[in-house]
């Protein structure tokens, strides 16, 4: 039996294109809505970095003037002193990552489980605030506070007989006090996404506390606790005022050298090597971020759902 349909009555409209057409302006709602941070976004970020990129690979002769493009800024910068200067600005940030990620997560986790509404608030607040309280502010009031001669300074002594503030080791006693704050923010979200049911559940199925932190709580947190990490390890890694105005020129940092550079402390017409430098931080902070971002949305999607 043939299966006949009606034919479509007269002045119906389709509704697939008035679809397509709602569709288009909610789309380009959305393109304008955000337009605002793409163009502030190419401006303060695309431009000084296609700037730097720019300037790097660029090389001017002293002697004759003439201007060329070359590679060898970017392969001086990974060199000699300047190579030092970035080992061992990786190995601050790596033990001030370490240091603040762990201590971080300890007083987060302190914090949460904490009854007190208002202590939870005031750590906050204070995290918020201390976690910005970086530069020369953060500097003077340590040289204020222990000096080289204070009593503080003394206790530390006992222990290890050549600390200084100007020392790798005074940095790493330094930056901890703006990075954990870091890091309490960054987990803290986390820690409150963590639902009683999920250990009352794994209680009554047996299994101990270490089993709920093994299986529950320690997967959904990591990806937190290892994105903290990397935001604390940039953190450390970009600082620059606290570096200088404590430690100058003892330590040897990626940006206190690139300052120098650009300054022509150490040889005149090296500009072109400190944008090298510069684009070298660029890169491994933009590689931090990379790791980042992932951790921060795998988090997310485990904690919503």
């Amino acid at each position: 039996m043939a299966v006949t349909t009606d034919p479509p009555l007269a002045g119906a409209v389709d509704p697939a294109p008035t679809r397509r057409g709602l569709r288009r302006p909610r789309a380009l709602g959305a393109w304008a809505a955000v337009a605002p941070l793409l163009v502030y976004c190419a401006l303060f970020l695309g431009l000084p970095t296609w700037a730097l990129l720019y300037e790097a690979v660029r090389r001017t002769d002293p002697a004759t003037g003439v201007t060329s493009f070359t590679a060898r800024n970017i392969a001086e910068s990974w060199s000699g002193f300047y190579l030092t200067a970035m080992w061992g600005s990786l190995r601050l940030s790596l033990l001030t990552a370490l240091i603040c990620a762990v201590v971080g997560l300890m007083t987060a986790h302190t914090i949460a489980q904490s009854r007190g509404r208002m202590l939870r608030q005031a750590v906050l607040t204070a995290s918020g605030v201390l976690a910005n309280f970086g530069g020369i502010p953060l500097a003077f009031c340590f040289i204020a506070a222990a000096g080289t001669a204070g009593e503080a300074t003394g206790l530390i002594r006992r222990i290890d007989p050549g600390f200084a503030l100007d020392t790798f080791t005074g940095l790493v006693l330094v930056y901890p006090y703006f990075l954990i704050p870091l890091m309490v923010l960054t987990t803290m979200p986390a820690l409150e996404g963590l639902r009683p049911q999920w250990r009352e559940a794994a209680a009554g199925l047996g299994g101990s506390a270490w089993d709920y932190w093994r299986h529950v709580g320690g997967p959904i947190l990591l990806p937190t606790l290892l994105g903290g990490f990397v935001l604390c390890f940039g953190s450390s890694f970009a600082a620059y005022a606290t570096a200088q105005a404590l430690a100058g020129g003892t330590v040897p940092l990626i940006t206190l050298r690139i300052a120098s550079v650009l300054s022509g402390n150490v040889l005149a017409g090296q500009e072109n090597l400190g944008m090298a430098m510069s684009l070298d931080t660029i890169f491994i902070c933009a590689l931090m971020m990379a790791v980042y971002l992932p951790l921060r949305a795998r988090s997310a999607r485990w904690l919503d759902s």
